[in-house]
Protein backbone atom coordinates (compact mmCIF):
# COMPACT_ATOMS: atom_id res chain seq x y z
CA UNK A 1 0.00 0.00 0.00
CA UNK A 2 1.26 3.51 -0.84
CA UNK A 3 1.83 6.51 1.63
CA UNK A 4 -0.96 7.86 0.39
CA UNK A 5 -3.56 5.02 0.31
CA UNK A 6 -1.81 4.43 3.90
CA UNK A 7 -2.81 7.93 5.10
CA UNK A 8 -6.08 7.06 3.57
CA UNK A 9 -6.87 4.03 5.40
CA UNK A 10 -6.15 5.38 8.48
CA UNK A 11 -8.19 8.62 8.21
CA UNK A 12 -11.12 6.05 6.74
CA UNK A 13 -10.32 3.86 9.96
CA UNK A 14 -11.29 6.56 11.98
CA UNK A 15 -14.24 7.67 10.08
CA UNK A 16 -15.74 4.04 10.70
CA UNK A 17 -15.22 4.31 14.22
CA UNK A 18 -16.81 7.77 14.66
CA UNK A 19 -19.90 6.37 12.92
CA UNK A 20 -20.11 3.86 16.11
CA UNK A 21 -21.04 6.79 18.35
CA UNK A 22 -22.95 8.84 15.71
CA UNK A 23 -25.37 7.31 13.24
CA UNK A 24 -25.54 10.04 11.42
CA UNK A 25 -22.28 9.39 10.39
CA UNK A 26 -22.56 5.49 9.31
CA UNK A 27 -23.93 6.34 5.56
CA UNK A 28 -21.02 8.50 4.53
CA UNK A 29 -18.53 6.11 5.92
CA UNK A 30 -20.02 3.23 4.20
CA UNK A 31 -19.93 5.57 0.91
CA UNK A 32 -15.84 6.16 1.83
CA UNK A 33 -15.84 2.56 2.48
CA UNK A 34 -16.61 1.76 -1.14
CA UNK A 35 -14.65 4.06 -2.96
CA UNK A 36 -11.33 3.27 -1.01
CA UNK A 37 -12.06 -0.51 -2.08
CA UNK A 38 -12.67 0.60 -5.99
CA UNK A 39 -16.26 -0.18 -5.59
CA UNK A 40 -19.60 2.13 -6.77
CA UNK A 41 -22.25 0.66 -4.43
CA UNK A 42 -22.07 -1.28 -1.14
CA UNK A 43 -23.90 -2.65 1.64
CA UNK A 44 -23.82 -4.50 4.78
CA UNK A 45 -26.71 -6.86 4.99
CA UNK A 46 -27.29 -10.09 7.16
CA UNK A 47 -28.49 -13.73 6.40
CA UNK A 48 -30.26 -15.94 8.89
CA UNK A 49 -28.63 -19.30 9.28
CA UNK A 50 -31.75 -20.80 7.83
CA UNK A 51 -31.58 -18.69 4.71
CA UNK A 52 -34.99 -17.41 5.26
CA UNK A 53 -34.52 -13.92 5.24
CA UNK A 54 -32.46 -11.27 4.74
CA UNK A 55 -31.96 -8.03 6.60
CA UNK A 56 -30.08 -4.82 4.92
CA UNK A 57 -28.43 -2.66 7.70
CA UNK A 58 -26.65 0.09 5.44
CA UNK A 59 -26.46 0.96 1.93
CA UNK A 60 -24.85 3.59 -0.35
CA UNK A 61 -25.09 3.50 -4.06
CA UNK A 62 -27.91 1.20 -4.74
CA UNK A 63 -31.42 2.21 -5.65
CA UNK A 64 -34.48 1.11 -3.36
CA UNK A 65 -35.67 -0.59 -6.73
CA UNK A 66 -32.90 -2.82 -7.03
CA UNK A 67 -32.32 -3.47 -2.97
CA UNK A 68 -35.82 -4.86 -3.12
CA UNK A 69 -35.42 -6.83 -6.30
CA UNK A 70 -32.59 -8.37 -4.65
CA UNK A 71 -34.55 -9.43 -0.75
CA UNK A 72 -37.62 -11.00 -3.40
CA UNK A 73 -35.93 -12.48 -5.98
CA UNK A 74 -32.25 -12.42 -6.35
CA UNK A 75 -31.09 -13.23 -3.02
CA UNK A 76 -30.98 -16.97 -3.84
CA UNK A 77 -29.03 -16.17 -6.80
CA UNK A 78 -26.51 -14.71 -5.65
CA UNK A 79 -23.22 -16.57 -5.74
CA UNK A 80 -21.30 -15.30 -2.77
CA UNK A 81 -23.78 -14.61 -0.60
CA UNK A 82 -23.66 -17.93 1.58
CA UNK A 83 -20.13 -18.91 0.86
CA UNK A 84 -18.66 -17.48 3.81
CA UNK A 85 -20.26 -19.90 5.86
CA UNK A 86 -17.03 -22.55 4.49
CA UNK A 87 -14.48 -19.60 4.56
CA UNK A 88 -12.86 -17.66 7.49
CA UNK A 89 -13.61 -14.74 8.78
CA UNK A 90 -12.80 -11.91 7.02
CA UNK A 91 -12.01 -13.64 4.17
CA UNK A 92 -12.39 -11.70 0.83
CA UNK A 93 -14.10 -13.02 -2.24
CA UNK A 94 -14.90 -12.11 -5.69
CA UNK A 95 -17.12 -13.65 -8.34
CA UNK A 96 -13.69 -15.21 -9.62
CA UNK A 97 -12.83 -17.26 -6.41
CA UNK A 98 -16.21 -19.33 -7.36
CA UNK A 99 -16.86 -19.84 -10.96
CA UNK A 100 -15.46 -18.28 -14.17
CA UNK A 101 -16.58 -15.08 -14.98
CA UNK A 102 -17.49 -15.62 -18.25
CA UNK A 103 -20.03 -18.13 -16.68
CA UNK A 104 -21.02 -15.21 -14.58
CA UNK A 105 -22.68 -12.80 -16.74
CA UNK A 106 -24.79 -15.68 -18.62
CA UNK A 107 -26.59 -15.91 -15.14
CA UNK A 108 -29.97 -13.97 -14.82
CA UNK A 109 -28.55 -12.55 -11.01
CA UNK A 110 -25.96 -10.81 -13.72
CA UNK A 111 -28.23 -9.82 -16.68
CA UNK A 112 -30.92 -8.42 -14.59
CA UNK A 113 -29.38 -7.15 -11.13
CA UNK A 114 -25.36 -6.55 -11.66
CA UNK A 115 -25.37 -5.14 -15.07
CA UNK A 116 -28.37 -2.62 -14.83
CA UNK A 117 -26.93 -1.13 -12.38
CA UNK A 118 -23.75 -0.62 -14.16
CA UNK A 119 -21.44 -2.99 -12.48
CA UNK A 120 -19.27 -5.78 -13.43
CA UNK A 121 -18.76 -7.56 -10.78
CA UNK A 122 -18.51 -7.85 -6.84
CA UNK A 123 -16.79 -8.44 -3.67
CA UNK A 124 -17.88 -9.84 -0.92
CA UNK A 125 -16.17 -10.08 3.25
CA UNK A 126 -17.65 -11.51 6.57
CA UNK A 127 -17.82 -9.00 9.22
CA UNK A 128 -19.83 -11.44 11.87
CA UNK A 129 -20.69 -14.89 11.91
CA UNK A 130 -22.45 -16.63 14.41
CA UNK A 131 -24.72 -19.76 14.70
CA UNK A 132 -27.75 -17.62 14.00
CA UNK A 133 -26.52 -14.87 11.31
CA UNK A 134 -23.95 -14.26 9.06
CA UNK A 135 -23.31 -10.33 8.34
CA UNK A 136 -21.16 -9.35 5.41
CA UNK A 137 -20.45 -6.18 3.17
CA UNK A 138 -21.09 -6.84 -0.14
CA UNK A 139 -19.59 -3.94 -2.20
CA UNK A 140 -20.36 -3.74 -6.64
CA UNK A 141 -17.16 -3.03 -8.94
CA UNK A 142 -18.63 -0.77 -11.41
CA UNK A 143 -17.86 -1.86 -14.88
CA UNK A 144 -15.33 0.74 -15.76
CA UNK A 145 -13.48 -0.65 -13.13
CA UNK A 146 -12.88 -4.05 -14.63
CA UNK A 147 -13.54 -7.17 -12.31
CA UNK A 148 -12.58 -7.70 -8.44
CA UNK A 149 -9.13 -7.82 -8.21
CA UNK A 150 -6.26 -8.65 -5.50
CA UNK A 151 -6.26 -5.01 -4.23
CA UNK A 152 -9.57 -4.63 -3.70
CA UNK A 153 -9.94 -8.48 -1.95
CA UNK A 154 -7.05 -7.05 0.33
CA UNK A 155 -8.42 -3.62 1.19
CA UNK A 156 -11.95 -5.08 2.27
CA UNK A 157 -9.72 -7.84 4.09
CA UNK A 158 -8.43 -4.76 5.95
CA UNK A 159 -11.06 -2.84 6.52
CA UNK A 160 -13.27 -5.57 7.63
CA UNK A 161 -12.68 -6.10 11.52
CA UNK A 162 -12.70 -2.69 11.98
CA UNK A 163 -16.53 -2.36 10.61
CA UNK A 164 -17.08 -5.20 12.90
CA UNK A 165 -16.03 -3.41 15.78
CA UNK A 166 -17.12 -0.19 14.72
CA UNK A 167 -20.84 -2.08 14.34
CA UNK A 168 -20.40 -3.66 18.03
CA UNK A 169 -19.59 -0.64 19.73
CA UNK A 170 -22.21 1.30 17.96
CA UNK A 171 -24.68 -1.68 19.32
CA UNK A 172 -22.78 -1.09 23.31
CA UNK A 173 -23.63 2.90 22.59
CA UNK A 174 -26.97 2.28 21.74
CA UNK A 175 -28.20 -0.16 24.26
CA UNK A 176 -26.01 2.23 27.42
CA UNK A 177 -28.13 5.19 25.47
CA UNK A 178 -31.05 3.65 26.20
CA UNK A 179 -30.67 1.86 29.77
CA UNK A 180 -29.51 5.29 30.77
CA UNK A 181 -32.50 6.96 28.99
CA UNK A 182 -35.06 4.08 30.38
CA UNK A 183 -33.41 4.93 34.08
CA UNK A 184 -34.09 9.03 33.65
CA UNK A 185 -37.23 8.18 32.49
CA UNK A 186 -38.03 5.93 35.82
CA UNK A 187 -36.23 8.71 38.12
CA UNK A 188 -38.46 11.55 37.01
CA UNK A 189 -41.58 9.94 37.33
CA UNK A 190 -40.62 8.97 41.22
CA UNK A 191 -42.01 11.69 43.94
CA UNK A 192 -38.72 11.59 45.82
CA UNK A 193 -36.41 14.51 44.61
CA UNK A 194 -33.23 12.55 43.53
CA UNK A 195 -30.11 14.70 42.77
CA UNK A 196 -26.04 13.27 41.72
CA UNK A 197 -23.49 15.60 42.38
CA UNK A 198 -19.75 15.70 41.99
CA UNK A 199 -17.38 16.07 44.28
CA UNK A 200 -17.43 20.01 44.28
CA UNK A 201 -21.17 20.08 44.54
CA UNK A 202 -22.26 20.47 40.85
CA UNK A 203 -25.02 19.16 39.69
CA UNK A 204 -24.63 15.64 37.38
CA UNK A 205 -28.43 14.99 37.15
CA UNK A 206 -31.54 15.93 38.79
CA UNK A 207 -35.34 13.68 38.63
CA UNK A 208 -38.33 15.61 37.87
CA UNK A 209 -38.81 16.41 41.56
CA UNK A 210 -35.37 17.68 41.81
CA UNK A 211 -35.66 20.47 39.32
CA UNK A 212 -38.60 21.35 40.70
CA UNK A 213 -37.75 22.05 43.89
CA UNK A 214 -34.99 24.17 42.29
CA UNK A 215 -37.88 26.50 40.41
CA UNK A 216 -39.43 26.27 43.41
CA UNK A 217 -36.50 27.63 45.58
CA UNK A 218 -38.30 27.42 49.05
CA UNK A 219 -35.97 24.83 50.19
CA UNK A 220 -33.14 24.61 47.44
CA UNK A 221 -31.99 26.68 44.22
CA UNK A 222 -29.97 25.86 41.34
CA UNK A 223 -27.33 28.71 40.60
CA UNK A 224 -24.79 27.88 37.80
CA UNK A 225 -24.45 24.22 38.46
CA UNK A 226 -24.15 24.39 41.96
CA UNK A 227 -26.81 23.71 44.40
CA UNK A 228 -27.64 26.45 47.37
CA UNK A 229 -29.72 26.32 50.76
CA UNK A 230 -32.59 29.21 51.07
CA UNK A 231 -31.52 29.18 54.79
CA UNK A 232 -28.66 29.46 57.02
CA UNK A 233 -29.21 26.54 59.49
CA UNK A 234 -30.57 23.87 56.37
CA UNK A 235 -27.31 25.83 54.70
CA UNK A 236 -25.19 24.57 57.48
CA UNK A 237 -26.33 20.95 57.07
CA UNK A 238 -25.87 20.72 53.28
CA UNK A 239 -22.72 21.91 53.59
CA UNK A 240 -21.90 19.17 56.29
CA UNK A 241 -23.19 16.63 53.86
CA UNK A 242 -19.78 17.27 51.18
CA UNK A 243 -17.60 15.62 54.19
CA UNK A 244 -18.87 12.50 53.41
CA UNK A 245 -17.47 12.44 49.62
CA UNK A 246 -13.87 14.82 50.65
CA UNK A 247 -10.83 12.83 50.74
CA UNK A 248 -10.58 9.99 52.08
CA UNK A 249 -14.48 9.33 52.04
CA UNK A 250 -14.33 9.39 48.09
CA UNK A 251 -15.40 5.66 47.46
CA UNK A 252 -16.74 4.55 50.49
CA UNK A 253 -20.11 4.22 50.58
CA UNK A 254 -19.80 3.35 54.51
CA UNK A 255 -21.30 7.09 55.66
CA UNK A 256 -24.65 7.87 55.11
CA UNK A 257 -26.14 10.98 56.35
CA UNK A 258 -29.84 11.35 56.90
CA UNK A 259 -30.71 15.40 58.48
CA UNK A 260 -34.09 17.04 58.80
CA UNK A 261 -34.19 20.86 57.06
CA UNK A 262 -36.75 23.44 56.55
CA UNK A 263 -37.56 25.18 53.76
CA UNK A 264 -38.35 29.07 53.54
CA UNK A 265 -42.20 28.38 53.74
CA UNK A 266 -41.99 26.44 56.50
CA UNK A 267 -41.89 23.17 55.41
CA UNK A 268 -40.25 19.95 57.08
CA UNK A 269 -37.60 17.65 54.28
CA UNK A 270 -35.80 14.99 55.61
CA UNK A 271 -32.15 14.87 53.21
CA UNK A 272 -30.23 11.86 52.46
CA UNK A 273 -27.11 11.41 51.57
CA UNK A 274 -25.69 8.63 50.06
CA UNK A 275 -21.73 8.65 48.54
CA UNK A 276 -21.35 6.76 45.45
CA UNK A 277 -18.51 4.21 44.15
CA UNK A 278 -15.40 5.78 42.36
CA UNK A 279 -12.27 5.50 41.76
CA UNK A 280 -9.46 8.04 42.77
CA UNK A 281 -8.20 8.60 40.08
CA UNK A 282 -11.72 9.56 37.94
CA UNK A 283 -12.75 13.47 37.11
CA UNK A 284 -14.04 15.46 39.72
CA UNK A 285 -17.07 16.07 37.88
CA UNK A 286 -18.08 12.39 37.73
CA UNK A 287 -21.37 11.89 40.12
CA UNK A 288 -19.88 10.96 44.02
CA UNK A 289 -22.91 11.86 45.91
CA UNK A 290 -26.61 11.03 45.47
CA UNK A 291 -28.56 13.30 47.68
CA UNK A 292 -32.46 12.11 48.06
CA UNK A 293 -34.80 14.88 49.44
CA UNK A 294 -38.54 13.99 50.93
CA UNK A 295 -41.38 15.92 52.23
CA UNK A 296 -41.61 14.97 56.40
CA UNK A 297 -45.43 14.06 55.70
CA UNK A 298 -47.37 11.60 57.58
CA UNK A 299 -48.52 9.75 54.56
CA UNK A 300 -47.21 10.90 50.82
CA UNK A 301 -49.43 9.56 47.89
CA UNK A 302 -51.21 6.33 49.49
CA UNK A 303 -52.76 4.01 46.93
CA UNK A 304 -56.74 3.84 48.54
CA UNK A 305 -57.68 1.40 46.05
CA UNK A 306 -54.65 -1.13 46.59
CA UNK A 307 -55.57 -0.70 50.34
CA UNK A 308 -59.39 -1.58 49.39
CA UNK A 309 -58.04 -4.56 47.62
CA UNK A 310 -56.00 -5.80 50.35
CA UNK A 311 -58.69 -6.08 53.24
CA UNK A 312 -61.89 -6.24 51.21
CA UNK A 313 -62.93 -3.03 52.32
CA UNK A 314 -66.34 -1.37 51.48
CA UNK A 315 -66.10 2.29 49.96
CA UNK A 316 -67.73 3.55 53.20
CA UNK A 317 -65.04 1.93 55.26
CA UNK A 318 -62.13 2.90 53.24
CA UNK A 319 -63.28 6.82 53.41
CA UNK A 320 -62.43 6.06 57.09
CA UNK A 321 -60.01 4.52 57.01
CA UNK A 322 -58.16 7.82 54.85
CA UNK A 323 -59.92 10.13 57.47
CA UNK A 324 -58.05 8.09 60.45
CA UNK A 325 -55.06 8.56 58.31
CA UNK A 326 -55.68 12.65 57.67
CA UNK A 327 -57.57 13.49 60.59
CA UNK A 328 -57.42 10.75 63.26
CA UNK A 329 -59.99 11.03 66.15
CA UNK A 330 -63.99 9.98 65.43
CA UNK A 331 -65.66 12.98 66.56
CA UNK A 332 -63.43 15.06 63.55
CA UNK A 333 -63.91 12.42 61.43
CA UNK A 334 -67.62 12.20 61.65
CA UNK A 335 -67.50 16.12 60.95
CA UNK A 336 -65.35 15.97 58.11
CA UNK A 337 -67.71 13.26 56.43
CA UNK A 338 -70.93 14.39 57.59
CA UNK A 339 -72.34 10.88 59.47
CA UNK A 340 -72.74 10.00 62.58
CA UNK A 341 -70.29 9.31 65.31
CA UNK A 342 -71.55 6.05 66.16
CA UNK A 343 -71.60 5.20 62.49
CA UNK A 344 -67.46 5.69 62.30
CA UNK A 345 -67.06 3.37 65.49
CA UNK A 346 -69.32 0.75 63.23
CA UNK A 347 -66.71 1.25 60.62
CA UNK A 348 -63.57 1.80 62.77
CA UNK A 349 -64.58 -1.91 64.70
CA UNK A 350 -64.90 -4.07 61.21
CA UNK A 351 -61.62 -2.03 59.77
CA UNK A 352 -60.43 -3.55 63.22
CA UNK A 353 -61.82 -7.06 62.07
CA UNK A 354 -60.46 -6.94 58.56
CA UNK A 355 -57.20 -5.80 59.17
CA UNK A 356 -56.21 -7.34 62.64
CA UNK A 357 -55.45 -4.02 63.89
CA UNK A 358 -55.75 -3.27 66.93
CA UNK A 359 -55.51 0.61 67.33
CA UNK A 360 -56.03 3.33 65.27
CA UNK A 361 -52.53 3.84 65.28
CA UNK A 362 -51.85 0.14 64.06
CA UNK A 363 -54.21 1.31 61.04
CA UNK A 364 -52.00 4.24 60.31
CA UNK A 365 -49.16 2.03 60.01
CA UNK A 366 -50.40 -0.20 57.64
CA UNK A 367 -52.15 2.58 55.43
CA UNK A 368 -48.06 2.97 55.04
CA UNK A 369 -47.75 0.05 53.75
CA UNK A 370 -49.50 1.08 50.63
CA UNK A 371 -47.39 4.08 49.66
CA UNK A 372 -46.32 5.14 45.78
CA UNK A 373 -42.96 5.86 44.90
CA UNK A 374 -44.13 7.74 41.47
CA UNK A 375 -45.23 11.11 41.76
CA UNK A 376 -49.13 12.25 39.68
CA UNK A 377 -48.53 12.76 36.42
CA UNK A 378 -49.95 16.26 35.61
CA UNK A 379 -50.85 18.15 32.61
CA UNK A 380 -47.36 19.66 33.01
CA UNK A 381 -45.50 16.76 33.86
CA UNK A 382 -45.29 15.59 37.35
CA UNK A 383 -46.78 17.05 40.91
CA UNK A 384 -43.86 18.07 43.08
CA UNK A 385 -42.56 16.39 46.13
Amino acid sequence: MTLLHANRFSSLVGEIYDAAADPALRNGALEQVSHFVGGCAATILSRDAARLSIEIHQHFGSESRFRQLYRDRYVEQDPLLDRHLGFSAEQAIGVTDIMPHADFVTTSFYREWVEPQGAIDLATVALEKSGTRTTILQVLRHRSRGTVDEAMRERMRLLAPHIQRSRIMGRQIRARSHTVDDLADVLDGLSTAICLVDADGRVVHANAACRQLFVDANLLALVGERIVVRNTQADKIFRSLFEIVAGGEIGSTGRRRIELVTSADGQHYLLHALPLRRERNLPRDVAAMVLLVQKAAMMPSLVPDAIASAFRLTPSELRVLMAIVEIGGVPDIAAKLGIAETTVKTHLGRLFEKTGAGRQADLVKIAAGFTAPFARRTGSGYDAV
